[in-house]
C-alpha cells in the first residue's frame, strides 16, 4: 500500500469512499511534533474541493485510471455519443460529467475520457475551441472606446458576449472553462 511520500499533483486516490485528485500538496515538518502532509483534494464526481491533512507515512489508496481519446459524434438527449479512436467502439457519456463546457462542444471534437475499470470518472474537453458566429447584431462604427460588448450566438447554439467589431461569419476562440470570448481568428 502506498503512503504519503507517494503523493504528487494529479494523482487520483480513494478517500472517504470517493475518488479525489490531488490538486496541491505540501510536506510540513514543524519544529515540535510529527511531520504531516497538507493536501488540497478535488472530488472527481462533484468537483468539490476540500483541504485535508495526512500524518507523514499514513497509508493512502492510489487508484489506477486509464485515459483514452474519443471523438464526440453527436448528442442524444442527456448523453453524448463518443467513438473510441482506436477501436471505433461507441459509448454514451452523461452530459452531467462535462458540465457547462458541453455548450461549446461541436461534433467531431476530440475529448479525453478517464476510466476506472469500465466506469467513466470524468471527461476532459479542449480548453479552447474554434466556433463560428451564426448571428449577432451589427456593431456601430466608432463605438469601440467604451469596451462595450454584445451577445453573439455560436454554431453550437451557445451565446457569448463579444466586442462590437465581431460580425456574423467570424470565427472565435472560446474558453470552455469560463464560456468567454478569447479572440477573433483569421478565417
Amino acid at each position: 500500500m502506498a503512503d504519503t511520500s507517494d503523493l504528487r499533483n494529479g494523482l487520483i486516490i480513494k478517500f472517504k469512499n470517493d475518488l479525489y485528485t490531488v490538486v496541491e500538496f505540501q510536506h510540513v515538518k514543524p519544529g515540535k511534533g510529527g511531520a504531516f502532509v497538507r493536501t488540497m483534494l478535488k472530488n472527481l464526481k462533484s468537483g468539490r474541493v476540500l483541504d485535508n491533512t495526512f500524518r507523514s507515512g499514513e497509508g493512502i489508496d492510489i487508484v489506477r485510471v486509464e485515459r483514452r481519446k474519443y471523438q464526440y459524434l453527436y448528442r442524444d438527449a442527456d448523453f453524448l455519443v463518443c467513438m473510441d479512436n482506436d477501436t471505433y467502439e461507441q459509448i454514451n457519456v452523461a452530459v452531467g460529467l462535462i458540465g457547462d463546457g458541453v455548450y461549446y462542444l461541436k461534433e467531431s471534437e476530440q475529448v479525453e475520457i478517464l476510466f476506472n475499470g469500465e466506469e467513466i470518472i470524468s471527461v476532459d474537453i479542449p480548453v479552447f475551441v474554434q466556433l463560428k458566429v451564426t448571428s449577432t447584431e451589427p456593431g456601430f462604427r466608432g463605438d469601440t472606446a467604451t469596451g462595450a460588448v454584445k451577445p453573439a450566438t455560436l454554431e453550437t447554439g451557445a451565446t457569448v458576449n463579444v466586442p462590437l467589431f465581431i460580425e456574423e461569419g467570424d470565427f472565435l476562440k472560446v474558453d470552455t472553462r469560463t464560456g468567454g470570448y478569447v479572440e477573433r481568428l483569421k478565417s
